[in-house]
């Protein structure tokens, strides 16, 4: 059971950055059991201290932080928030950081970064929290392969559309499903994945290089046909504006922020439920929240097929639960198999 206080470990190599987080988690009720100045300390601070979560800077002196998530996930697994800047550089960083199992990551705000830091102090907290409750896995570096031997003999037919919800613990298991697709199911594929403006970006282009699917951020008016998969952008909701002859095109808005979060799952899925005329089915894998729950009553009502990621192998299993609480889930699987349920979701061709 998680403590109701978590215990953190602060990893920065800014000695005003890990005073001006101390003090956001210690007025946010999380206890602060040591602070690290590089990734070798915060290594150690994990050995001694055995916190229920580390907020790890990306750049760091002598060890930075992939290197020590990495090695804390091999020797001692503990959930780590990776605190990452706004650079192309970060972003890919961080990227490589969830895929050593790091479960989220939040970021440091530029400018004035006292005045921003406390401006995000609510959002720091709660992502500590939910991150401090989620089952820490040692990252998987091999990707996941589709089994070529069964798909290649496979027809499918009709022109389904499938919606991904994922949150925290999300992007490392959102690959993990796209790369085991093959495209000849011919699926459009919508990915509404909670992260801010400017990772989403980079996102898109590691699942395009993982899978067989053509991937791209999401951008106001972008059609997709088979074969293709759009990511919302990161503080755009992502609306499905128009369907027609298994073409896809989508919305860009700023409209508030949904379950406060934006871009919102349930957005995306009650717009394909009201749009799409052909075969829907829908996916929420990990995270924290209820997001993606009335998405997935609007699909079961459109006819849709609908699948939810299982407790066992969710890094946070709230949206998934909210989700399955419905009654309105097909199947609860895990991760793994995620990907052969969305296959037998869709029609095969009889010869």
């Amino acid at each position: 059971m998680p403590r109701s206080s978590p215990r953190a470990v602060v990893a920065d190599d800014s000695h005003f950055m890990r005073s001006v987080i101390s003090d956001i988690l210690s007025e946010g009720g999380i206890e602060v059991v040591a602070q690290a100045k590089n990734g070798r300390e915060a290594v150690e601070a994990v050995r001694e201290h055995d916190p229920d979560v580390v907020t790890m800077d990306v750049e760091m002196p002598e060890m930075d932080g992939i290197e020590a998530a990495e090695r804390i996930m091999a020797r001692q697994p503990t959930p780590i928030l990776m605190l990452s800047a706004h650079t192309d550089e970060d972003a890919d960083v961080t990227f490589e950081a969830l895929q050593k199992g790091a479960v989220d990551f939040f970021t440091k705000p530029g400018g004035e970064v006292s005045m921003e830091m406390s401006r995000l102090k609510d959002q720091l907290v709660d992502i500590v929290r939910s991150v401090a409750q989620a089952e820490p896995r040692a990252g998987d570096t091999a990707e996941a392969e589709t089994d070529d031997s069964s798909q290649s003999h496979t027809r499918y037919g009709g022109r389904p559309t499938l919606v991904v919800g994922s949150s925290t613990g999300g992007p490392t298991v959102v690959e993990q499903v796209m790369s085991s697709l093959p495209v000849e199911a011919s699926l459009r594929v919508l990915i509404v994945q909670h992260m801010p403006g400017g990772f989403t970006g980079r996102f898109a282009e590691r699942l395009d290089a993982r899978s067989e699917y053509d991937v791209s951020e999401a951008r106001d008016g972008a059609r997709i046909s088979a074969g293709e998969a759009l990511v919302a952008a990161g503080d755009r909701h992502m609306e499905v504006a128009n369907y027609s002859h298994g073409r896809l095109r989508v919305a860009l808005t700023d409209d508030p922020p949904v379950n406060s979060v934006r871009p919102s799952v349930d957005v995306t899925m009650q717009s394909a439920a009201r749009t799409v005329d052909d075969q829907l089915i829908g996916v929420i894998l990990t995270g924290m929240g209820q997001d993606g729950a009335d998405g997935i009553r609007a699909l079961k009502e459109h006819g849709g097929r609908t699948i939810a990621q299982d407790e066992a192998s969710s890094a946070v299993f709230g949206m998934p639960k909210r989700a399955i609480e419905t009654g309105c889930i097909d199947t609860v699987t895990s991760i793994e198999s995620i990907p052969t349920a969305v296959l037998d979701a869709i029609p095969q061709e009889v010869h």
